[in-house]
């Protein structure tokens, strides 16, 4: 039954694509990249079943379409074209030498103006001596969770 219903639906998926470069027309649209993403591995993979993966390739309006969506967003699928490699011994570490260092810096500086800023503001104080301002003493742990 499960074959049946998914033969039935890439028939009608032939039948509603026709002639068509794509489903609604000449320009791709969701709908496209979803069948297409059902459609090509379909298409293309080693299946231990293939009845479904025969009947798709009966459909050659369907096949057509993988085809045209392949060649035309992934060139270098099918040994048309490969992506372009990087040359041997190229990487991240010759394109900045000094990368890192940057990095550590950058992170640093930035460290240091937060701790400026909360100084400055107030935000954090360093006192000196036991007991603190107007001779308050430090909360412990007991009575601070008291207070809450």
């Amino acid at each position: 039954q499960l074959y049946r219903d998914a033969r039935e639906c890439l028939t009608l998926l032939s039948q509603r694509l026709g002639s068509q470069k794509f489903f609604f027309g000449d320009s791709p649209a969701s709908l496209d990249a979803f069948v297409f993403s059902r459609l090509a591995p379909l298409l293309k993979a080693k299946l231990p079943n293939g009845k479904l993966q025969q009947h798709l390739k009966s459909l050659q309006n369907l096949c057509n379409y993988c085809t045209s969506i392949l060649s035309l967003y992934f060139p270098w699928d099918g040994g048309e074209m490969r992506p372009p490699a990087l040359p041997v011994g190229s990487g991240e570490a010759e394109e900045d030498p000094h990368k890192r260092r940057n990095q550590l810096l950058s992170v640093l500086v930035g460290l240091v103006a937060m701790l400026g800023y909360a100084f400055l503001s107030g935000i954090v104080s360093i006192q000196r001596g036991g007991a603190g301002p107007a001779g308050r003493q430090p909360i412990t742990l007991e009575e601070e969770e008291e207070e809450e």
